[in-house]
């Protein structure tokens, strides 16, 4: 097996427009958060503003959106919720630069790179008190739902955190943490989309599924463009999971269902020094198979979304909602 097996799976040919049917929607969105963002003091405003450049593909929102849309419409809720969910993202992308040490993020340095780690965490926690601020304009449901997701996400990270290095973490596990640091927020936007475009309990709940299985599968994207994917195509630091000895899915894979030699040999890999890690994790996972193991995990993932999108009607939204099922697992960034 060659090396030319060592990136994503190439992205459909079609390009797809995912915002078109809701432009004008994430539009508002974008005005809320201008508005709440908004700080009349200089030099918090500096920082606060850094964040603009974050700005990446609005994943949150636009699920949130689009799932609005397809039970048939969206209302000012949604657009403030929107907001929320991406004020709250963006604290968390804050926060994770700090705890990697990355410098880059979105083609940009990082806000932890230019100002320090203490106005970053600031930064953070600043982001996550205005998003709960604005989730309490909408009613208790919506606090409610934003604050169980929000729950998650910080317990995920943590979890990841205090497994660094732990060679004895089980896919389980992973799975528990990528289930709390990703997919909890991609449910509850989907679960927001639904219940204020006024739809039934049973189809919040399959959204809230899809938008799950879909932040896994994202996550799990994400975890392999940290080993095989290009900075400059991604726009951020690649091979912090490494650094900061966080095991992702394919070197779970790799440690746990091969030979021990190759096992060992792994384990050497992952606690060398100089930052040589990835080059030499690479071809051990080319030939223990771990990370097309890793990308059919990631498409199971994004076919059983697709299945809990059968209780919407046929639609402009749905069909999206189901291309980005695809969109999530094939891409470079």
């Amino acid at each position: 097996m060659n090396t030319s097996t060592l990136t994503m799976p190439a992205p459909v040919a079609a390009p797809l427009d995912l915002v078109s049917p809701i432009a004008s929607d994430l539009e508002e969105v974008e005005r809320i958060l201008a508005r709440s963002l908004r700080n009349k003091r200089p030099r918090v405003a500096a920082v606060v503003d850094h964040v603009r450049h974050y700005r990446g593909k609005r994943l949150r929102p636009v699920l949130l959106l689009l799932t609005a849309r397809a039970f048939g419409k969206v209302v000012p809720a949604h657009h403030t919720l929107a907001a929320v969910v991406e004020m709250i993202h963006t604290a968390t992308l804050v926060h994770d630069d700090v705890l990697d040490g990355a410098r880059m993020r979105r083609r940009v340095a990082t806000v932890n790179s230019v100002w320090g780690v203490k106005p970053s965490i600031l930064l953070g926690d600043y982001l996550f008190t205005h998003a709960f601020h604005l989730a309490s304009t909408i009613d208790a449901t919506a606090c409610r739902l934003i604050g169980e997701a929000t729950d998650r996400v910080c317990e995920g990270e943590l979890s990841q955190v205090m497994h660094a290095g732990d060679f004895d973490l089980t896919e389980d596990d992973y799975f528990d943490i990528i289930d709390g640091k990703t997919a909890a927020l991609t449910a509850c936007a989907c679960r927001l989309g639904a219940h204020f475009a006024g739809a039934s309990t049973a189809q919040t709940e399959a959204l809230g599924r899809f938008g799950q299985l879909v932040g896994q599968a994202f996550q799990i994207a994400d975890d392999l463009l940290d080993l095989v994917g290009d900075e400059k195509a991604t726009g951020k630091s690649l091979g912090t999971d490494l650094e900061q000895g966080k095991l992702t899915l394919p070197l779970l894979h790799l440690l746990n269902n091969t030979p021990a030699l190759l096992a060992a040999r792994a384990k050497q890999a992952l606690t060398a020094e100089g930052g040589v890690r990835r080059a030499a994790l690479l071809p051990l996972l080319d030939e223990a198979g771990s990370l097309q193991y890793t990308r059919h995990r990631a498409l199971q993932l994004s076919s059983q979304a697709r299945a809990e999108l059968e209780c919407l009607p046929p639609s402009a939204c749905k069909a999206v909602l189901e291309a980005m099922t695809d969109r999530v697992v094939h891409r470079e960034a």
